[in-house]
């Protein structure tokens, strides 16, 4: 079970998740999000990890030039669209990407699936009306579409206590994190991130008995 732990907005935070075990770090480049990171300070904490950790940029409805200025800065490993970014906008930035998907009715989605052809994964999240993600609220995890439209990435109200279960029923190839394993906004609490990321991790190899 992959993790990601997104949200991202300090060096000491970074390193501790990955150190913990996280596969990826998410830095959000969406200035109306609590947890905003400019372009010099992301560049900061990249320069602070491992060459073979995964850096995943989120832009939520950023034009061309917003996302060209950080990809000049910031070596990110992939991107992640979380607005209404049409399939050959995400596509056109050589960068593997990942397109948010809020979770809905099912023909929503498919739409938004069906759409983005070249993803290289669909993140399924809470639908709150105003945000794109990091609300702290779950969805029913039963709404997880089936495994046969690709890689499938679950977030949205995750924590290290409900992880587990969460992974039992939507049965995900990927988990994602921000709020539940914080102290406050864009801060993280390393002793949350750590036993989260254990308890994905378990719930991911019972999964696979």
């Amino acid at each position: 079970m992959q993790v990601k732990i997104c949200g991202i907005t300090r060096t000491e935070d970074a390193v501790a998740a990955i150190e913990s075990g996280a596969d990826a770090v998410g830095l959000i480049f969406y200035p109306g999000s609590k947890r905003f990171i400019n372009p010099p300070s992301a560049a900061n904490v990249i320069a602070n990890l491992s060459p073979y950790t995964t850096v995943v940029g989120l832009f939520v409805n950023a034009d061309e030039s917003q996302v060209r200025e950080v990809l000049a800065c910031c070596a990110l490993s992939q991107l992640q669209f979380h607005g209404d970014e049409s399939p050959d906008f995400c596509a056109s930035f050589d960068r593997p990407y990942v397109k948010s998907v809020p979770v809905s009715d099912t023909n929503q989605m498919s739409a938004i699936v069906a759409a983005h052809t070249a993803a290289r994964a669909f993140l399924f999240d809470t639908q709150v009306p105003g945000e794109h993600g990091g609300t702290g609220k779950a969805f029913d995890w039963r709404l997880m579409p089936e495994k046969n439209i690709g890689h499938r990435v679950l977030a949205g109200g995750l924590d290290a206590e409900n992880v587990a279960e969460a992974i039992r029923i939507a049965s995900p190839d990927a988990v994602d994190v921000s709020s539940g394993v914080e102290l406050m906004a864009g801060v993280k609490d390393h002793d949350k991130m750590h036993r989260f990321i254990r308890a994905a991790v378990q719930a991911g190899k019972v999964a696979k008995q």
